[in-house]
């Protein structure tokens, strides 16, 4: 019996002494993990806009690896074809008037669900230029997209001009970009900007539902739908000016909107530097504007 009490007293002595140790570790280990919250909580605070400028394209893709991949031939195939499909769509809608928009909104569908699984369906420098701003395209994907396009449109025009000459003389001139009107540079170039960023914005957005690729479409339709309509009123009705609005570089340039014709060679300098900060430069700057616009929102949203 004499000897048992010492053992109970040392187990005793033992639970009384590791019980504040336990208490303190798990003591400092709330705090460790309260504290691990804490910078956890400020750091998600203040990473709203990380990544904001981060690659979201393939990191592997350059120069030397592009051309290696048969894909990318594809997709430049892809992006002429498409281009080539909408110049001639914009040649006829020019010929049949605005009234015609409903089945202009129904092409752009067909034309962007038949191309989109070979390049994501860019079909316009706009498009290309913002991608690239936004960093969800190399730099030289993005220029070659811009070449394969310019040439789907040259060969579009290609097509209907050839069309047109044989025709002969009974047949409807090749549409061509009206003249801006003296001190109406401005104004146009705002709503080209304008329609620009409009169309880069929705289709920014349409990025989000490019698993439905006929939904990713009939946003892209509806805006380029949007803002042809509402460029003819802006420029009809409150400012009378006989304009068109194209929104598509590559497809402007085979609208002959460079002047042929002037009273010196400084005139016809003029003529080409206006055309092009209409339907290029200007155009360009508004895609890259519209997609930066999408982006912004996104992150304030939280958007994933």
């Amino acid at each position: 019996m004499a000897t048992k009490k010492p053992k109970s007293s040392a187990k005793s002595k033992t639970a009384k002494t590791t019980k504040p140790k336990a208490t303190k570790t798990v003591a400092s280990e709330t705090k460790k993990v309260g504290h691990a919250e804490v910078i956890a909580s400020k750091t998600e605070k203040k990473s709203c806009f990380a990544g904001f400028f981060s690659k979201k394209y393939d990191e592997n893709e350059s120069v030397l690896t592009i051309f290696k991949n048969h894909k990318f031939y594809g997709a430049l195939l892809g992006e002429i074809i498409g281009t080539l499909l909408i110049t001639l769509l914009l040649f006829a809608l020019s010929l049949m008037g605005l009234s015609s928009i409903a089945t202009y909104s129904f092409a752009v569908i067909a034309i962007f669900v038949g191309v989109y699984a070979f390049s994501g369906a860019c079909l316009n420098p706009i498009i290309t230029v913002g991608m690239m701003a936004s960093r969800r395209m190399s730099v030289i994907r993005g220029v070659m997209y811009i070449l394969a396009e310019i040439v789907g449109a040259w060969l579009g025009w290609l097509i209907f001009n050839s069309f047109q000459l044989a025709g002969g003389d009974s047949a409807y001139a090749v549409p061509a970009m009206a003249e801006v009107a003296e001190g109406k540079f401005f104004v146009v170039a705002m709503i080209e900007m304008i329609a620009a960023i409009i169309v880069a914005f929705l289709y920014a957005r349409a990025l989000k539902y490019k698993k439905s690729v006929f939904t990713f479409a009939a946003v892209v339709a509806g805006g380029f739908a949007l803002v042809m309509v509402v460029s003819y009123v802006i420029s009809a009705a409150f400012l009378g000016l006989n304009a068109n609005f194209i929104v598509n570089p590559a497809a402007a340039l085979m609208f002959q909107i460079f002047p042929t014709a002037g009273a010196n060679f400084g005139e016809i300098f003029g003529g080409i530097c206006q055309a092009l900060s209409i339907y290029v430069l200007l155009p360009a700057i508004g895609g890259v504007l519209g997609f930066y616009l999408s982006d912004f929102a996104g992150k304030l949203s939280d958007e994933d």
